[in-house]
């Protein structure tokens, strides 16, 4: 069994003033190498801070952390930032697109720092990534002629272009309605099934009910840590939600035309 992420008794305290607050108090999480993994809790809880702190956005106050087998205190800083750049992509609620920007060049963007890649590959990368998230007829727009589903498709294909090991996504379902939040957490369980190694933060239960275990914070600490049973198809979920409201939407046209036909 192999543990791509291994955390252990990491604290994490934050200095405001003359106050010390504690934002993580002793954490132990292992995350096994193709797992999708949930975290949830409430505002405060520490879950964005254990997400920055796995994506190396941030360190730990004491406690040690492995990725993917190598401790991440001992790395260099050109070290730190190619982890952050290669290893782990990802994914924000508000999903951090250059405006006057296409889709393709944001996808791009990554890549610019990478040292391995000919100027010349950065288009056929991009255009691969927007493919995989279903975007190949809207590489040249820009994110104002795209919706909120296809923005968020857009921040998930710049987090993949680099083929990371590890994709992290703090609640990238926040700012969406239902029927698109089921279309992105699709994705995220094809990626999943196809080898990537997910770990999202979110505080709805609906959405973290479709990854395969679920760890929820309180307070600084580790109260849960389950694994999910029989989770849900978010695919099945959407073409029901979309099987249903067209039904409901047929209904209330159907009941407009007899009233206006009746008048």
């Amino acid at each position: 069994m192999k543990y791509v992420i291994d955390l252990r008794r990491i604290r994490k305290t934050y200095q405001l003033g003359d106050i010390a607050v504690e934002a993580l108090r002793g954490v132990d999480v292992k995350v096994v190498e193709g797992e999708f993994t949930a975290v949830m809790g409430a505002s405060g809880s520490g879950k964005s801070t254990l997400m920055n702190l796995i994506g190396c956005l941030d360190t730990a106050s004491s406690g040690e952390y492995f990725l993917d087998g190598a401790n991440v205190a001992s790395l260099t800083r050109d070290e730190y930032a190619e982890v952050r750049n290669k290893k782990v992509g990802f994914v924000f609620q508000g999903f951090n697109l250059l405006s006057r920007t296409t889709a393709l060049e944001n996808v791009e963007l990554p890549l610019f720092y990478s040292r391995h890649l000919a100027s010349g590959d950065y288009a056929r990368l991009a255009e691969d990534a927007l493919r995989r998230v279903g975007l190949g007829d809207r590489m040249h727009h820009e994110p104002n002629k795209l919706s909120g589903g296809q923005q968020q498709r857009v921040a998930i294909a710049r987090a993949l272009v680099n083929h990371p090991a590890i994709l992290l996504a703090d609640e990238p379902t926040g700012n969406l309605d239902t029927a698109t939040s089921l279309d992105i957490i699709s994705i995220f369980q094809e990626l999943n099934e196809a080898g990537m190694t997910v770990v999202l933060v979110t505080h709805e239960p609906d959405i973290a009910a479709y990854a395969k275990r679920i760890i929820t914070l309180r307070d600084g600490l580790i109260v849960g840590d389950v694994k999910v049973k029989g989770r849900r198809d978010a695919r099945k979920d959407l073409a029901a939600f979309i099987r249903k409201n067209r039904v409901a939407r047929d209904e209330a046209e159907k009941q407009a035309s007899a009233k206006e036909a009746a008048s």
